[in-house]
């Protein structure tokens, strides 16, 4: 069998060689992946062993904080009942957050600390005033509507040493003084109603009735800022627990504030939370107090989806209980375990009976987990561990494992940087061998065409076969012409590979650009003009002196201009502009040629690259005029740039700094 079909041109070599690297590098991977399978099974199984004791450390904890709650709650449901009060706003005092005791009772439940709650499942109340006492200043003020009677009857009474009668009193004078445009002296009722802290009206307390009666009046009168500041003095109480209130009293009047405070600020989140689960535990002990109810070691329950801690002790008729919320129960039961976890790269979760979770769920690829069922622990939850961070595993299995990953990722790189500079150094041999074939065809094709006109008037002028003088003197000008191109394109081959080299010497002196510019259009006008083409330049405003080597700043603007000609076949004016740019000099050189597509301006700075069109319109040239202008410019420390759109010409900006800041020409 002949070898031949093996060995193609280099790109089908190419696809071999990628192919069978590739297979190798498969079955290479697919070894590795079997190794660390088997290695991450030998690690589930140790870090197993590792998490059963962390999960029982947990447990035991968790059992600890509950166990020292219900010794708490046993101690004062064990104390005479006059003195668990006191006990229990002692106790009260460690609990921090949103948590609370609460103490239950046949006549009604008291909280610790009672800025805790906002309002109470059951308000006692206290002695009121009897609504006869009042009977005649409102026959005044509702029946004979005479305001000014009821007025002088309600003061009357206002004068009482009864705080229930001068409380009454109060609301109903601040009412009647409303009625009668008495603005001031009525906002001075209810602030004088509003020391009465310790007295109730229709089972409100007093000092409620008068902040609401003052921010209504004040709201009626349109005083807004007085209304704002009043409103939130009443919000703030409200949020406090300042009044002793029932639910649907606490919602009103919570509604009523907000009402009337453009933004309120919350306070401590999860007072509301408590209050409503307290509600709840005093419910379920109403119903079950004549059946002796049984203690409650633990219960999550979710209050406006968030979960809630109940434990609560009972004796016969009162019981005593903790009400705590996530954050107290984050705080002191969870948060030092999870310290004592995180150590370990170890996390821990609690959900309740229907699932849910008290706290953020386990990362579903936290692997492996220890379950413990609340039936088992006697916790109020089921908790659950896991192993979530990969920096405590085994130090042996990570080892093993990092260096078959790195054995892994350094063959897929080796492939891709052996793909990578294989494809891009064959395509750049192609590349380049291709544009150096046409680099030596142009050049060949620019000697042969002033050679064969060298030489056919050489011969003409040899043989004395020129008829007129006249006719030899236009042969001479042939000539020299035609030998000044040749030089010009030797000299600049030679230029441009002494610039590759680096070893082309600048000789850098100021120069006044403007009359630079026009002695190099002055030069390059006289060679083209024989062609048609005009040269127009202009120098704007006062240009600084740039710092130029002139022979080879001269061959960058000569290579501009050139270009500009041969590309512009049908318009035959160059423009050459010269302005001033910040500190800068632009030298532009604008034509309205056949332009220079998107696609080709980034390449057309590169060696021996020439542009479709110019290609396509058989325009001689070499390739290596802008590559030249570039490195020139470069040298200098300025820049060239293009703007082109095809069909409608090009503009190449040759930018350069001053050869000193400030000097003017």
């Amino acid at each position: 069998m002949s070898l031949h079909p093996w060995f193609r041109p280099p790109r089908h070599l190419l696809g071999l060689f990628l192919a069978i690297t590739m297979a190798l590098a498969a079955a290479l991977g697919w070894l590795g992946w079997r190794l660390l399978a088997q290695e991450r099974a030998l690690e589930t199984q140790r870090l197993q062993e590792r998490l059963e004791p962390a999960a029982e450390l947990a447990v035991n904890a968790l059992q600890r904080s509950s166990s020292a709650i219900q010794e708490l709650l046993a101690s004062l449901i064990a104390l005479p009942e006059s003195q668990v009060a006191s006990a229990a706003a002692q106790a009260a005092r460690s609990l921090a957050g949103d948590a609370l005791l609460a103490i239950l009772k046949a006549e009604g439940l008291e909280a610790y600390p009672p800025d805790r709650l906002l309002y109470y499942p059951s308000v006692v109340g206290s002695g009121e005033a009897s609504q006869s006492v009042f009977d005649a200043g409102e026959t005044a003020e509702f029946q004979q509507r005479d305001h000014a009677k009821a007025i002088v009857a309600f003061r009357e009474l206002a004068l009482s040493q009864d705080p229930a009668i001068r409380a009454g009193a109060l609301l109903r004078l601040g009412r009647a003084l409303r009625k009668t445009g008495q603005i001031g002296a009525a906002l001075a009722a209810y602030e004088e109603l509003a020391r009465s802290a310790q007295v109730r009206i229709a089972g409100a307390p007093a000092e409620l009735l008068a902040r609401h009666a003052r921010c209504l009046l004040l709201e009626q009168t349109k005083r807004l800022p007085e209304l704002e500041q009043e409103a939130r003095g009443f919000y703030s109480g409200l949020q406090a627990g300042r009044w002793h209130l029932d639910r649907a009293t606490y919602m009103f009047h919570i509604e009523e504030a907000r009402r009337w405070i453009p933004a309120p600020a919350d306070t401590e989140a999860g007072f509301e939370v408590l209050a409503a689960a307290v509600e709840t535990l005093w419910e379920d002990w109403q119903r079950n107090r004549d059946r002796e109810p049984e203690n409650l070691a633990g219960r999550s329950l979710w209050v406006q989806d968030r979960p809630v801690l109940l434990i609560r002790r009972n004796a016969p008729g009162r019981a005593v209980a903790l009400v705590a919320g996530p954050g107290f129960v984050e705080r002191e039961w969870i948060g030092g375990l999870q310290e004592l976890l995180k150590r370990q790269g170890m996390r821990l979760a609690l959900s309740d009976a229907e699932g849910r979770h008290v706290q953020a769920p386990l990362p579903a690829a936290a692997k492996p987990q220890v379950v413990r069922a609340a039936s088992d622990t006697k916790l109020p939850w089921t908790v659950y561990a896991a192993i979530v961070d990969a920096g405590f595993e085994s130090g042996r299995f990570s080892v093993r494992r990092r260096l078959l990953l790195a054995g892994l990722a350094l063959m897929v790189l080796v492939v891709l940087a052996a793909s990578y500079f294989i494809g891009r150094a064959v395509t750049r041999e192609l590349e380049v061998a291709r544009l150096q074939s046409e680099f030596v065809a142009v050049v060949s094709h620019e000697f042969r065409t002033p050679l064969t006109s060298l030489r056919q008037f050489t011969e003409l002028l040899a043989r004395d076969r020129v008829p007129t003088e006249e006719r030899r003197q236009r042969y001479y000008q042939v000539l020299e012409r035609g030998t000044a191109r040749l030089h010009r394109i030797v000299e600049g081959l030679l230029n441009f590979a002494r610039i590759e080299a680096g070893a082309q010497q600048y000789r850098f002196e100021p120069i006044d650009p403007a009359q630079f510019a026009r002695g190099v259009v002055a030069e390059f006008q006289a060679e083209v003009a024989s062609e048609g083409y005009l040269v127009e330049i202009s120098a704007n405003g006062d240009l600084p002196r740039v710092r130029a080597d002139q022979e080879a700043l001269g061959r960058a603007l000569w290579n501009l201009l050139d270009n500009a000609v041969k590309y512009s076949p049908a318009c035959r004016t160059v423009w050459v502009d010269l302005a001033r740019e910040g500190e800068r000099v632009a030298i532009r050189v604008r034509d309205r040629g056949m332009g220079i597509p998107p696609s080709e301006r980034k390449r057309i700075f590169q060696k021996f690259v020439r542009g479709a069109g110019p290609n396509a319109s058989r325009v001689k040239g070499t390739g290596i005029g802008l590559a030249l202008v570039q490195h020139i410019a470069r040298a200098h420390g300025g820049e060239i740039t293009l703007d082109s759109q095809p069909g409608i010409g090009s503009t190449f900006t040759l930018r350069l700094p001053p050869a000193t800041l400030g000097e003017k020409r």
